[in-house]
């Protein structure tokens, strides 16, 4: 059940090999609430999962007693894919990608339930400029890509986030700031964007104060030390601030856990994370 204000979801990758059905049940009895899917976790082309397989993987999340929440890390998994890149051929393949996982994100939802469902972009390696393109010219194609797919959100009932990430990572949208313009610029509902710990390391101003200011157009939070490893006592990053506001502002989404660092494996990773989130969450005003 929800940890007080906020309900509680995992990303699916960090069990790995887990078989489906085994990772959901995993993150039920850790007291988990929802589960986050990572699309190559269900198949490397995930657009061409075959509808029962579909219908499969929306039942065992019913039956394990979780959420869907939606997906993630959406361009890993096929090769070739850009949304950014000068090629127009290649990025209306990669957008066409991202058309297919609305319908995914779509069908993944329980049954007669016709909306809701997040897809939170990342995906740094196939958004960050290459061939030659300026940062201000991968962003135009990025906004162009997203205009493209947004009456396929909007029918769907989908809704697309758009994450800042770190200097490291990506040069194509480096801050919330940025991020939440972008969506003021495209003006759709079914665009907003989110807001993660460990992509937020570069960000000048306090986490608490950039959350503040985007509240309105902040729809997802990701929650992760600024290591990528998971949440945990003495693990450095202090999560009250921003959970604070969304606690005071009663925020409905999905407070997310994802990890980068797999090596504590997932048994350890999701009932030790779980346990200290809580403690978070209890000492907050």
């Amino acid at each position: 059940m929800p940890v007080g204000p906020f309900r509680l979801a995992v990303c699916n990758e960090l069990y790995e090999k887990t078989p489906f059905a085994e990772s959901c049940r995993s993150m039920k009895k850790a007291g988990w609430d929802g589960i986050e899917i990572a699309p190559f976790t269900l198949q490397t082309n995930a657009t061409e999962l075959p509808k029962a397989r579909r219908a499969e993987v929306r039942d065992i999340i019913v039956s394990e007693g979780l959420d869907f929440v939606g997906l993630h890390w959406l361009t890993v998994g096929p090769e070739g894919l850009h949304v950014t890149t000068p090629d127009a051929e290649v990025r209306r393949k990669s957008w066409d990608y991202v058309r297919g996982l609305v319908e995914l994100c779509a069908d993944l939802r329980p049954a007669g339930v016709h909306s809701g469902g997040v897809m939170v972009f990342g995906s740094p390696f196939q958004r960050r400029t290459t061939g030659g393109a300026t940062r201000d010219e991968a962003t135009r194609n990025y906004v162009e890509g997203v205009r493209s797919i947004k009456a396929d959100l909007e029918s769907a009932g989908v809704t697309l986030l758009i994450e800042a990430l770190p200097v490291e990572q990506c040069d194509v949208i480096q801050t919330l700031d940025e991020s939440a313009s972008l969506v003021a610029e495209i003006g759709s509902p079914n665009v907003q964007t989110m807001f993660d710990s460990h992509n937020a390391i570069n960000e000048v101003d306090p986490h608490a104060d950039i959350v503040s200011r985007n509240w309105d157009k902040i729809r997802h939070i990701h929650v992760n030390e600024l290591d990528g490893s998971y949440p945990r006592p003495g693990g450095g990053y202090d999560f009250k601030p921003v959970l604070q506001i969304a606690k005071d502002r009663k925020f409905p989404g999905w407070v997310s856990m994802e990890v980068f660092d797999f090596t504590p494996g997932s048994e350890k990773i999701v009932n030790e994370s779980i346990a200290y989130l809580r403690d978070e969450i209890a000492a907050l005003d």
